[in-house]
């Protein structure tokens, strides 16, 4: 098997350890009382402080604003006008009349993992390609192990079967794989600026998502029990950027 090949299988094996650690927490009670403003504070933290950065170093600040916009407004209207993120409460944030806490979530999140995970691995192999050697596949290892601990957090508190979370998760982390493999074959003749537009435009589904949760919190409960968790969301997904740089 080609090195490149065998660091993306590497990283991947780690994201599926911190999905299945991810998806054991869930259920402690103490937890899942407060998943949906920590999630939300996650998901913000997650594209403030991973997916935006990465894209600026590629398209400049200015430009990922605009891919963030539209990510959060195309979402923002199509949960206003064509179909909820959660049919049962988006308008009202009542998700504890809905049988999962992050009812909606799954989809968004698992599409935008997978596109993260490709990325990941096309970068993973570009790296080895370019002699960056065993220090690149750890460091990318670093930050797929949280990753993936936080994917499982969020996607089991909005699926029903665990065993739909974790063959969406594992499905989502895959292209960790797919990304290395296809980098191998086509990366003379494919540039990676529309991968990184759709990125950027995650990362602004992120931030509404994010914000769908908190505020919905806050509605219910008030500023405390809406924002102490949401930040230690935030908090949490920036330290782990942090140590896994």
């Amino acid at each position: 098997m080609a090195p490149p090949l065998v660091g993306s299988l590497t990283v991947f094996l780690l994201a599926l350890a911190g999905v299945l650690i991810g998806v054991r927490l869930t259920s402690m009670p103490a937890l899942t009382r407060r998943m949906v403003p920590f999630s939300g504070g996650v998901l913000l933290g997650i594209a403030v402080f991973w997916v935006m950065p990465e894209m600026a170093s590629f398209f400049g600040w200015p430009s990922v604003l605009m891919w963030v916009a539209a990510g959060f407004g195309g979402l923002w209207l199509i949960d206003r006008f064509v179909y909820p993120v959660c049919p049962s409460c988006s308008h009202s944030h009542n998700h504890e009349s809905c049988a999962t806490r992050l009812h909606g979530f799954a989809a968004p999140m698992l599409i935008s993992a997978g596109l993260h995970s490709f990325l990941d691995g096309w970068a993973l192999a570009a790296g080895q390609q370019n002699d960056l050697g065993p220090a690149f596949v750890w460091g990318l290892a670093l930050h797929k192990l949280p990753e993936g601990l936080a994917l499982g957090v969020i996607v089991r508190a909005a699926l029903t079967s665990r065993w739909r979370v974790l063959v969406g998760c594992a499905a989502a982390e895959a292209f960790t794989i797919v990304g290395a493999g296809l980098e191998m074959i086509v990366s003379p003749y494919l540039g990676m600026q529309w991968l990184n537009g759709l990125l950027a435009l995650a990362a602004g589904t992120f931030l509404y998502l994010g914000y769908h949760a908190v505020h919905g919190e806050y509605q219910r409960r008030g500023m405390i029990p809406a924002f102490m968790p949401a930040l230690t969301g935030v908090a949490g997904s920036s330290v782990i950027r942090l140590l896994s740089r």
